[in-house]
């Protein structure tokens, strides 16, 4: 199985965070849009169909391996 690098992963993780915040903040149909397109992101990359489902998704898979080493991959990994 593919599974997406951990870097791409927090990256799109902190994405989400971030527009969440910056809608909470200020609800925009600008910053909706980039809430939901970051979430179509996450739901791509971890195969899933909903938001909530991709974040689980994206614990798990983050928590199935310690941070990768300087360059050792012993996992076929998706570059996004």
């Amino acid at each position: 199985m593919i599974t997406p690098r951990p870097q791409v992963l927090r990256g799109l993780l902190a994405r989400y965070a971030e527009a969440c915040a910056r809608v909470l903040e200020a609800d925009t149909a600008a910053r909706r849009r980039a809430l939901q397109d970051i979430a179509y992101t996450l739901c791509v990359i971890t195969g899933t169909c909903e938001v909530e489902d991709a974040l689980a998704a994206a614990d798990r898979l983050l928590g199935d391996r310690p941070r990768e080493a300087s360059g050792d991959q012993t996992r076929q990994t998706l570059v996004a």
